[in-house]
């Protein structure tokens, strides 16, 4: 299994760092929580993260650059760890359980590294390139991840984010097509709905809002499961501000469905 040395195994290094930060403060009755200029919230959960993890990587990794999502990007080196240090800030607000540290490491424009950790579930899912997808509670106690062989969508299950981000992109009589078609629909969100296409137990997973930092580490894992990732529009990217991931034997179809334009 990979994971143990090199830059996957410092992936979970930051992740440890994450967690320890994060669970001290989910559910604390003085979690300070503020709305960023596009009315979304940030908590000094966030941003401690953001820096803690800054830190650890000025120190084992001085060379590689660092793009967050509170504080953007610093260094200028074609390896970049791409981190959203609390992806589903709205449930940690709350008290959901169901939120993630996402740490992808990216080689120019190829990810070649991930780990989501969801210290609330006592979860983690990791890949390297080539080394295929995990999930588990530690590098020790893990298992592969592989997506699902569901070929029709009459027998899919289909995940996705709030209903009015579709609405907003102009894509609800699409989305509510697909919806149609499919067996069962479940608003899981977030980072939970891609791995869960990962696990194999969703067979597509879709949003239209979304930044880097929301997919980069999402990406390789649902790949490295044996999945398809693209925006809707079909690019196989992580910055293209939408998303599609299928269990691959899907797509073309709900690719046809979804398009954007």
């Amino acid at each position: 299994m990979a994971g143990f040395d090199g830059d996957l195994g410092f992936a979970h290094v930051l992740a440890d760092a994450a967690d320890d930060i994060t669970m001290k403060r989910f559910r604390s009755l003085d979690l300070r929580v503020q709305a960023k200029p596009d009315l979304t919230p940030v908590t000094d959960a966030d941003v401690s993260v953001e820096d803690s993890l800054r830190n650890v990587l000025s120190r084992g990794r001085p060379r590689d650059g660092m793009l967050g999502e509170e504080s953007g990007r610093t260094g200028s080196s074609q390896r970049c760890w791409v981190i959203d240090p609390i992806d589903g800030t709205k449930n940690f607000v709350r008290g959901v359980p169901v939120w993630a540290t996402l740490i992808g490491l990216m080689a120019e424009d190829e990810v070649i590294a991930g780990v989501v950790s969801a210290p609330a579930l006592g979860r983690r899912w990791w890949a390297a390139r080539d080394g295929g997808a995990w999930t588990g509670r530690s590098l020790t106690k893990a298992t592969a991840c592989r997506v699902s062989k569901v070929a029709s969508l009459s027998d899919a299950s289909f995940s996705y984010s709030g209903i009015g981000s579709w609405e907003q992109a102009g894509l609800l009589a699409e989305f509510l097509g697909l919806s149609r078609k499919v067996w069962r629909t479940r608003a899981y969100g977030d980072f939970w709905s891609h791995v869960l296409v990962a696990e194999g137990a969703v067979d597509i997973s879709a949003e239209t809002d979304v930044r880097l930092w929301d997919l980069a580490a999402l990406q390789i894992i649902v790949e490295e499961a044996g999945g398809a990732f693209t925006d809707l529009a079909g690019t196989p990217r992580p910055d293209c501000g939408s998303v599609l991931c299928t269990n691959g034997l899907l797509h073309s179809e709900v690719l046809d469905l979804l398009a954007e334009g």
